[in-house]
């Protein structure tokens, strides 16, 4: 038997050879195209003259596309195009022909009023994977505007986010753009997958606040739980018809909760889970060896009735030290636990840069930003992450080199408003 000669190279990625038709703006849908490009995917981006709207929104250098451009943008290619002219949908035509995978999420209809319906796309290309985010299916909801925070609020994120006393919050993790964007990979590598045995290409349709519930499925199951009475593991006191706020408790089978660390600064925290095993180093942590077997405190079952208190006890010892002391004493024990870091914390964070989740890119304008890495490891397929592509760089590149247009072809376009 012949053995397997291992691979060594990385010479080829997870994706070479797939060619995406990037349509899409702002997040939710750059999210999803630039992960297929870490993947090894060639993303072509195809964008209207003036540019995705966010190379100029949120700018901190003037002239110079804006981070929200950058971050989102990583490892692409940039052709303009404008599609609402008769060329420019002859050459779309083509590029469409021409691509594996086409993502947009445009509004409800858009790429529909262009003239490439479904229907038509597959005439054009029928191994093509169309995906599509929305912001929601079809329904009451289809044509409502869809942001953010707006899916957080229709996905069951912000009801279930805060404190019972307060009002409805939004968490600081882009669930409903970036978490969407994930979904829409998934889906589209799934429809790559399943052509391979049936020659077809489908359509693919994401919408934002169907992600957002799907991240909030656990409170789906406590409203269910909810149904036979009070849900021991939250510190609420009062319970009506739905379920409540509850503060930084964990919502699973292990209570948790984010206690104050010295200083007293506004992250100066650390996390703690108290698992069944982990009470009785707890108690000899702060001082109360007592509470170890003390019948009010010794079971689960016994505490679960005083989270509030048992967080209380907690606080009073970590309190006075600082939360890298805290989190060190917490794990010489197993006590699952993790500091809250502020955003300058990460950005600075050494493991993280080693681990190419916070990494460095030169640009071509900027000089050099931070942007996130790729948070997919593959083994035979590393990510290199290059800079986001400035308006129009691959022009010539695809149109003349790919597509075959002539120069003075391309010379038109430009002057006629079409590129």
């Amino acid at each position: 038997m012949t053995p397997i000669t291992p691979i060594t190279g990385t010479s080829t990625k997870a994706l070479e050879g797939v060619r995406v038709l990037d349509m899409t703006h702002v997040q939710s849908g750059p999210s999803a195209t630039q992960l297929l490009a870490w993947l090894g995917a060639d993303v072509v981006k195809l964008e209207a003259p003036t540019g995705d709207i966010t190379r100029k929104q949120l700018r901190d250098l003037p002239d110079v596309d804006s981070l929200y451009f950058t971050m989102l943008n990583c490892n692409k290619r940039s052709i303009t195009l404008n599609t609402k002219t008769e060329r420019g949908k002859e050459i779309l035509t083509e590029l469409i022909r021409r691509s594996d995978v086409m993502v947009e999420n445009f509004g409800p209809g858009a790429v529909d009023r262009m003239g490439f319906t479904w229907d038509r796309i597959q005439e054009i290309n029928p191994r093509i994977v169309y995906a599509s985010i929305k912001g929601f299916g079809d329904g009451p909801y289809t044509n409502f505007k869809a942001y953010e925070v707006v899916a957080q609020a229709m996905g069951g994120s912000m009801s279930t986010t805060g404190f019972e006393d307060g009002p409805p919050l939004a968490t600081g993790a882009q669930i409903g753009d970036s978490g969407t964007g994930v979904h829409a990979v998934a889906g589209i590598l799934a429809a790559l997958y399943q052509r391979e045995n049936t020659g077809r290409g489908q359509r693919v349709n994401v919408a934002m606040q169907h992600a957002v519930l799907n991240l909030c499925r656990v409170k789906l199951r406590d409203q269910q739980r909810l149904t036979h009475g009070p849900l021991a593991e939250y510190p609420n006191d009062d319970f009506g018809v739905e379920v409540p706020r509850s503060g930084n408790a964990s919502g699973g089978g292990q209570p948790g909760w984010a206690v104050k660390c010295a200083p007293g600064g506004p992250n100066d925290y650390v996390y703690v889970i108290v698992q069944p095993v982990g009470w009785k180093p707890i108690t000899e942590l702060i001082g109360r060896p007592e509470l170890a077997d003390d019948p009010e405190w010794a079971t689960p079952e016994a505490r679960l009735p005083q989270l509030t208190k048992m967080f209380q006890l907690i606080e009073e010892w970590s309190a006075t030290l600082p939360k890298w002391e805290v989190l060190e004493k917490l794990n010489a024990h197993n006590i699952p636990c993790g500091p809250i870091l502020s955003t300058k914390e990460i950005i600075e964070d050494e493991s993280l840069v080693a681990n190419e989740m916070v990494v460095s890119v030169p640009h071509p304008e900027r000089g050099e930003f931070v942007t996130v890495g790729s948070p997919l490891k593959l083994s035979d397929s590393p990510v290199d992450v290059t800079s986001s592509p400035l308006l129009g760089e691959h022009n010539e590149e695809v149109y003349i080199g790919e597509l075959g247009l002539g120069d003075e072809e391309l010379r038109l376009l430009k002057s006629n408003g079409v590129i």
